[in-house]
């Protein structure tokens, strides 16, 4: 098996399964789970690991409290990383091995991650991108999630998508309905996971929660009060980033953007836990979904590469762990 798989089913399920299923057993309160999972942002979209641009300081405080898996790795793209993720099982063998052309539907009959939860007694919810299948019997509300938000295929706009879904006030599909929502996406996608975890802890009922944002996957779309925070850093950082062309710059601008705007959200997300008092018994993960799209033009942590490259820069990505009720340790690096 090769190494990076190897590190990636301990890394993931040992931290999920291997945290939440000896809780479980002893009959202890049983922690919620969060799985936060971010679109083509890659290891060096952060401004904790040195990103001379962008700053993403609740997701940079969610660094310094972690347990900081420093050598993690995925597939170099979406689907076969997403669906390794719900299943343990590697994309050549679960069957979503690629992005299209039929290669995305997991292999029927596969426990998934959200099933066996749901099984130890666990709400179940996704918010965001699923991109294991569009119908039946692949859809999320079919393979373990009691509640879906989601929408088709890979991106907001994409061809199996609601016509004009562009990231602002656009239609999603909750279960087997389409449904109008109010806002820009990942804000969208945050407010509601946190009412759903609400109600969930309302009923008495520990959650598993996969909140996986369709940004910052273009296309670029974000409020302009983002664009305007970030576009005077990147024009001082300038002298010390490769050389790039005007739309080049344009595109990283916009794309930056949407990292700044889902770090607010993890800020809002942070104050809700702890107003709520669910962040001591919360296991909170964070990890995107491949390397970077925009990385290998600026700053790309000194790796070579970028999504769909089998160079370290497409598949190393970040991954943080917290739970300060579930005796982890202090917050360290793992590197290996």
């Amino acid at each position: 098996m090769p190494r990076n798989i190897r590190r990636w089913r301990w890394g993931i399920l040992g931290a999920v399964l291997g945290g939440v299923t000896p809780v479980l057993a002893a009959a202890a309160p049983r922690p919620n789970v969060i799985m936060l999972i971010t679109d083509d942002q890659g290891y060096g979209d952060l401004s904790c690991h040195g990103n001379p641009v962008v700053r993403t300081p609740h997701l940079d405080r969610l660094h310094a409290e972690s347990v900081r898996f420093t050598d993690f790795h995925v597939a170099p793209m979406c689907t076969p990383t997403r669906g390794q993720l719900m299943t343990g099982v590697d994309a050549l063998r679960n069957g979503a091995m690629n992005v299209s052309s039929g290669r995305t539907l997991l292999r029927r009959g596969l426990p998934t991650l959200p099933g066996m939860l749901r099984a130890g007694g666990y709400g179940t919810g996704l918010f965001g991108k699923w991109h294991l299948g569009d119908n039946f019997p692949h859809r999320p509300h079919d393979r373990g999630f009691d509640r879906a938000m989601w929408f088709p295929s890979s991106h907001l706009g994409s061809v199996p998508d609601t016509w004009d879904n562009d990231y602002q006030d656009d239609s999603y599909r909750v279960n087997g309905e389409v449904r109008k929502f109010q806002g820009y996406t990942t804000d969208v996608f945050f407010r509601e996971a946190m009412a759903w975890m609400g109600a969930q802890r309302d009923a008495g009922r520990p959650f598993f929660c996969y909140l996986a944002t369709a940004a910052p996957h273009g296309p670029l779309h974000v409020p302009a009060k983002y664009r305007e925070a970030v576009r005077p850093r990147l024009e001082a950082a300038l002298d010390r980033l490769p050389q790039l062309a005007p739309a080049a710059r344009d595109n990283l601008v916009k794309f930056l953007a949407m990292i700044e705007n889902l770090d607010e959200n993890v800020g809002r997300l942070e104050d809700w836990l702890r107003r709520e008092g669910l962040r001591d018994n919360t296991v909170l993960l964070f990890l995107t979904d491949n390397g970077s799209t925009m990385g290998h033009r600026y700053y790309n942590a000194g790796m070579k590469g970028a999504k769909v490259t089998l160079w370290e820069g497409g598949h190393r990505v970040p991954l943080f762990v917290r739970w300060p009720a579930g005796g982890l340790g202090s917050p360290r690096d793992v590197p290996g």
